[in-house]
């Protein structure tokens, strides 16, 4: 396959929406495909198209990759946003895990239960000010510069930029504390690529709603 990579998930945000944030901010163009049956989502799986029988799938370069950790490691390094050597590539690499441990409780919330959304809404929020956000305040402090690693553009900065306008929504003023944070957001935003990405009509998708999770539940689970 050559020319735009074709992503294939739902049309919501899920494992998905950091690959469309990542190439977004790289200024590469993206075709989808939503599935919206689970006939859809077994075809591929009968065709053999899903490695581990599980999306995102995203085709790219000729390849059909799965697996998201894969899949924003790959397009990070085609597009110069995985530092400049081993160093920072680990460095990079420890906070986008950081960071996708916390957009993990973000994932799974619109699937908790009613009676559960207000305690995992406070967790959300207890990891984020105590355990995450530091980090990173600590971080942008200590070096003075205006990206995570390196003082240029990088995965990490598109995770973090991610994870804070995700976490906004549910909590607006979990940044409250965190002043470089503040900075680092609107310096993040103001970025023509991410700019042009959270305008309205961009493939980002919002928040899943009531619809979204029924569109999941039907589709994968059985």
């Amino acid at each position: 396959m050559s020319g735009k990579p074709r992503l294939t998930y739902c049309n919501g945000r899920g494992r998905m929406e950091p690959v469309r944030w990542l190439l977004a901010a790289a200024g590469v163009e993206f075709e989808e495909i939503f599935l919206e049956t689970r006939e859809q989502y077994e075809k591929l799986i009968k065709d053999g198209v899903l490695m581990f029988q599980q999306v995102p799938l995203v085709e790219i370069d000729g390849m059909k990759m799965v697996q998201t950790r894969a899949i924003l490691s790959y397009i990070a390094g085609k597009y110069n946003l995985y530092g400049k050597d081993l160093k920072e590539r680990a460095l990079i690499d420890m906070y986008v895990e950081g960071i996708t441990d916390l957009m993990q409780m973000i994932l799974m919330f619109p699937f908790s239960p009613p009676e559960a959304k207000e305690k995992n809404l406070d967790s959300i929020k207890e990891r984020a000010t105590n355990r995450y956000f530091p980090v990173f305040e600590k971080v942008l402090k200590q070096h003075g510069q205006d990206f995570l690693v390196g003082n240029k553009f990088s995965w990490a900065d598109v995770q973090l930029i991610e994870a804070i306008l995700a976490v906004e929504e549910k909590i607006p003023a979990v940044l409250s504390g965190f002043p470089q944070l503040q900075a680092f957001k609107i310096r993040m935003s103001n970025m023509p690529t991410i700019k042009k990405f959270l305008q309205p009509g961009s493939p980002r998708k919002p928040p899943p709603d009531e619809s979204y999770r029924e569109t999941v539940l039907k589709i994968f689970r059985k």
